[in-house]
Protein backbone atom coordinates (compact mmCIF):
# COMPACT_ATOMS: atom_id res chain seq x y z
CA UNK A 1 0.00 0.00 0.00
CA UNK A 2 2.57 2.19 0.85
CA UNK A 3 4.45 1.19 -2.30
CA UNK A 4 1.42 2.39 -4.76
CA UNK A 5 1.40 5.11 -2.00
CA UNK A 6 4.89 6.23 -3.62
CA UNK A 7 4.17 6.14 -6.93
CA UNK A 8 0.86 8.03 -6.44
CA UNK A 9 2.80 10.61 -5.34
CA UNK A 10 5.67 10.78 -7.73
CA UNK A 11 3.64 10.36 -10.69
CA UNK A 12 1.83 13.87 -9.45
CA UNK A 13 4.94 15.45 -8.85
CA UNK A 14 5.93 14.29 -12.27
CA UNK A 15 3.35 15.80 -13.87
CA UNK A 16 3.32 19.20 -12.32
CA UNK A 17 6.56 19.65 -13.37
CA UNK A 18 6.32 19.61 -17.06
CA UNK A 19 3.15 21.59 -16.55
CA UNK A 20 5.12 24.24 -14.94
CA UNK A 21 7.51 22.94 -17.66
CA UNK A 22 5.48 24.14 -20.53
CA UNK A 23 4.43 27.51 -18.76
CA UNK A 24 7.23 28.31 -18.30
CA UNK A 25 7.97 28.22 -22.59
CA UNK A 26 5.26 31.43 -22.74
CA UNK A 27 7.15 33.87 -21.31
CA UNK A 28 9.87 33.51 -23.45
CA UNK A 29 8.16 33.70 -26.54
CA UNK A 30 6.24 36.91 -26.06
CA UNK A 31 10.26 38.21 -25.08
CA UNK A 32 11.12 36.98 -28.17
CA UNK A 33 8.42 38.50 -29.90
CA UNK A 34 9.22 42.21 -28.11
CA UNK A 35 12.54 41.73 -29.26
CA UNK A 36 11.85 40.91 -32.55
CA UNK A 37 9.65 44.20 -32.78
CA UNK A 38 12.21 46.02 -31.48
CA UNK A 39 15.00 45.22 -33.94
CA UNK A 40 12.74 46.06 -36.48
CA UNK A 41 11.77 49.35 -35.32
CA UNK A 42 15.44 50.19 -34.81
CA UNK A 43 16.51 48.81 -38.26
CA UNK A 44 13.79 51.31 -39.47
CA UNK A 45 14.70 53.69 -37.22
CA UNK A 46 18.37 53.70 -38.94
CA UNK A 47 17.63 53.51 -41.70
CA UNK A 48 15.81 57.16 -41.39
CA UNK A 49 18.77 58.41 -39.94
CA UNK A 50 21.04 57.17 -42.55
CA UNK A 51 18.47 59.18 -45.31
CA UNK A 52 18.67 62.18 -42.95
CA UNK A 53 22.25 62.38 -42.67
CA UNK A 54 22.44 61.59 -46.30
CA UNK A 55 19.73 64.28 -47.23
CA UNK A 56 20.32 66.62 -44.96
CA UNK A 57 16.96 69.71 -44.95
CA UNK A 58 18.12 72.16 -46.94
CA UNK A 59 17.42 76.20 -45.67
CA UNK A 60 18.58 79.23 -46.53
CA UNK A 61 21.64 78.77 -43.89
CA UNK A 62 22.91 75.76 -45.06
CA UNK A 63 21.91 75.53 -48.77
CA UNK A 64 24.87 77.68 -50.33
CA UNK A 65 27.18 75.81 -48.17
CA UNK A 66 26.12 72.38 -49.29
CA UNK A 67 25.40 72.60 -53.25
CA UNK A 68 29.23 74.65 -52.68
CA UNK A 69 30.32 70.82 -51.27
CA UNK A 70 27.97 69.15 -53.90
CA UNK A 71 28.85 70.60 -57.08
CA UNK A 72 32.40 69.34 -56.08
CA UNK A 73 31.39 66.04 -56.04
CA UNK A 74 28.78 65.53 -58.59
CA UNK A 75 29.97 67.08 -61.57
CA UNK A 76 27.40 65.44 -63.99
CA UNK A 77 26.34 67.93 -66.43
CA UNK A 78 23.97 66.22 -68.85
CA UNK A 79 20.40 65.38 -68.08
CA UNK A 80 17.41 64.27 -70.30
CA UNK A 81 13.92 65.56 -69.72
CA UNK A 82 11.46 62.85 -70.63
CA UNK A 83 7.69 64.15 -71.47
CA UNK A 84 4.48 63.45 -72.91
CA UNK A 85 5.37 64.87 -76.39
CA UNK A 86 8.84 63.66 -76.61
CA UNK A 87 12.44 63.83 -74.53
CA UNK A 88 14.64 67.08 -74.39
CA UNK A 89 18.01 66.51 -73.59
CA UNK A 90 20.05 69.24 -71.85
CA UNK A 91 23.54 70.73 -71.31
CA UNK A 92 23.88 71.93 -67.84
CA UNK A 93 26.90 75.01 -67.37
CA UNK A 94 29.71 74.85 -65.05
CA UNK A 95 29.84 78.39 -64.87
CA UNK A 96 26.94 79.14 -62.46
CA UNK A 97 27.53 76.15 -60.11
CA UNK A 98 25.22 76.31 -57.93
CA UNK A 99 22.02 76.16 -60.15
CA UNK A 100 23.91 73.31 -62.17
CA UNK A 101 24.21 71.64 -58.93
CA UNK A 102 20.68 72.28 -57.23
CA UNK A 103 19.24 70.47 -60.83
CA UNK A 104 21.80 67.37 -60.79
CA UNK A 105 20.67 67.27 -56.68
CA UNK A 106 16.95 67.27 -57.52
CA UNK A 107 17.03 65.24 -60.27
CA UNK A 108 18.74 62.38 -57.92
CA UNK A 109 16.12 63.12 -55.60
CA UNK A 110 13.69 62.03 -58.42
CA UNK A 111 11.68 65.58 -57.66
CA UNK A 112 11.16 66.49 -60.77
CA UNK A 113 9.45 63.05 -62.36
CA UNK A 114 5.73 63.63 -62.24
CA UNK A 115 5.60 67.60 -62.25
CA UNK A 116 4.47 69.37 -65.06
CA UNK A 117 5.18 72.15 -67.58
CA UNK A 118 2.87 74.30 -65.99
CA UNK A 119 3.35 77.63 -67.45
CA UNK A 120 3.54 77.78 -71.31
CA UNK A 121 3.25 80.88 -73.67
CA UNK A 122 4.08 80.27 -77.33
CA UNK A 123 6.66 82.00 -79.36
CA UNK A 124 8.35 82.96 -75.70
CA UNK A 125 8.75 79.87 -73.53
CA UNK A 126 7.73 76.80 -71.37
CA UNK A 127 8.02 76.77 -67.62
CA UNK A 128 8.31 73.38 -65.60
CA UNK A 129 9.05 71.95 -62.23
CA UNK A 130 6.20 72.14 -60.42
CA UNK A 131 1.93 70.57 -60.34
CA UNK A 132 -0.48 70.81 -57.94
CA UNK A 133 -0.19 66.96 -56.55
CA UNK A 134 -0.15 66.86 -52.86
CA UNK A 135 3.25 63.97 -53.33
CA UNK A 136 5.06 66.80 -55.29
CA UNK A 137 4.65 69.61 -52.62
CA UNK A 138 5.64 66.75 -49.83
CA UNK A 139 8.35 66.33 -51.69
CA UNK A 140 9.55 69.77 -51.54
CA UNK A 141 8.97 69.61 -47.62
CA UNK A 142 11.26 67.25 -47.19
CA UNK A 143 14.27 68.91 -49.24
CA UNK A 144 14.06 71.39 -48.05
CA UNK A 145 12.63 75.10 -48.08
CA UNK A 146 15.77 77.82 -49.68
CA UNK A 147 16.29 80.16 -52.74
CA UNK A 148 19.43 80.66 -55.06
CA UNK A 149 21.09 83.93 -55.89
CA UNK A 150 20.78 85.42 -59.04
CA UNK A 151 23.94 85.05 -61.63
CA UNK A 152 23.48 86.42 -64.61
CA UNK A 153 27.34 87.92 -65.13
CA UNK A 154 28.66 84.77 -67.02
CA UNK A 155 28.27 86.32 -70.71
CA UNK A 156 25.13 83.45 -71.46
CA UNK A 157 22.12 84.95 -73.35
CA UNK A 158 18.48 83.89 -73.29
CA UNK A 159 18.48 82.47 -77.02
CA UNK A 160 16.18 80.12 -78.20
CA UNK A 161 16.38 76.62 -76.01
CA UNK A 162 18.63 78.36 -72.85
CA UNK A 163 17.26 77.10 -69.86
CA UNK A 164 16.76 79.35 -66.96
CA UNK A 165 15.53 79.62 -63.13
CA UNK A 166 12.50 81.97 -62.71
CA UNK A 167 12.54 84.10 -59.40
CA UNK A 168 10.55 83.02 -56.17
CA UNK A 169 6.66 84.20 -55.93
CA UNK A 170 7.66 85.27 -52.30
CA UNK A 171 8.53 89.48 -52.22
CA UNK A 172 11.65 88.75 -54.14
CA UNK A 173 13.36 92.17 -55.12
CA UNK A 174 16.82 90.68 -56.27
CA UNK A 175 15.09 87.74 -57.82
CA UNK A 176 16.44 85.37 -55.97
CA UNK A 177 15.88 81.82 -57.83
CA UNK A 178 13.38 79.44 -57.35
CA UNK A 179 15.51 76.10 -57.23
CA UNK A 180 12.47 73.51 -58.14
CA UNK A 181 11.03 75.24 -61.42
CA UNK A 182 13.11 76.07 -64.66
CA UNK A 183 12.01 77.75 -68.28
CA UNK A 184 13.30 76.79 -71.59
CA UNK A 185 13.32 79.64 -73.74
CA UNK A 186 11.00 79.13 -77.27
CA UNK A 187 11.15 82.19 -78.99
CA UNK A 188 12.91 81.75 -82.00
CA UNK A 189 14.32 85.73 -81.86
CA UNK A 190 15.47 84.49 -77.53
CA UNK A 191 14.23 86.65 -75.03
CA UNK A 192 17.48 89.36 -74.01
CA UNK A 193 15.48 91.19 -72.17
CA UNK A 194 15.19 88.85 -69.13
CA UNK A 195 18.97 88.53 -68.92
CA UNK A 196 19.66 91.13 -66.15
CA UNK A 197 17.18 89.01 -64.07
CA UNK A 198 17.48 85.28 -64.62
CA UNK A 199 20.01 83.29 -64.52
CA UNK A 200 21.14 80.81 -67.62
CA UNK A 201 22.02 77.20 -66.63
CA UNK A 202 22.18 75.52 -69.42
CA UNK A 203 20.95 74.55 -73.09
CA UNK A 204 18.88 72.13 -75.00
CA UNK A 205 20.97 70.22 -77.04
CA UNK A 206 18.28 68.39 -78.38
CA UNK A 207 14.84 67.86 -78.18
CA UNK A 208 13.80 71.42 -79.44
CA UNK A 209 10.85 70.37 -81.41
CA UNK A 210 9.31 69.03 -78.00
CA UNK A 211 9.60 72.17 -76.95
CA UNK A 212 7.86 73.62 -79.55
CA UNK A 213 5.22 70.79 -79.04
CA UNK A 214 4.91 71.64 -75.77
CA UNK A 215 4.79 75.51 -76.64
CA UNK A 216 1.59 74.68 -78.67
CA UNK A 217 -0.70 73.33 -76.24
CA UNK A 218 -3.97 75.22 -75.99
CA UNK A 219 -3.96 76.97 -72.60
CA UNK A 220 -6.17 79.12 -70.32
CA UNK A 221 -6.25 82.57 -69.44
CA UNK A 222 -2.80 81.64 -66.69
CA UNK A 223 -1.31 80.14 -69.79
CA UNK A 224 -1.77 76.48 -67.93
CA UNK A 225 -2.18 73.71 -70.24
CA UNK A 226 -6.01 72.90 -70.41
CA UNK A 227 -4.75 69.29 -71.00
CA UNK A 228 -1.60 68.73 -68.23
CA UNK A 229 1.75 68.15 -69.89
CA UNK A 230 3.67 65.88 -67.34
CA UNK A 231 7.20 65.43 -66.95
CA UNK A 232 7.38 62.11 -66.63
CA UNK A 233 11.35 61.96 -65.52
CA UNK A 234 14.21 63.71 -65.32
CA UNK A 235 17.57 61.51 -65.26
CA UNK A 236 21.27 62.36 -65.67
CA UNK A 237 22.62 60.97 -69.26
CA UNK A 238 26.38 61.75 -68.31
Amino acid sequence: MRLLLFFIILFTLSCEDKKTESNSLAKPTEETDVKIDTIAEDKVTKEKDTIEQEFPLLTEKNAMDFFLEYERENAENKVRITTDFGEIDILLYPKTKFHRANFIYLTKRNYFDNTQFYRVINNFMIQGGNTDDPKVKRKRRFIGKYLLPKDTKRGYRHDRGTISMPSSDIDNPHKLASPYEFFIIQNPRGEYRLDTDYTIFGKVIRGMNVVDKIAAVETDKADWPLKNVYIQKVEIIE
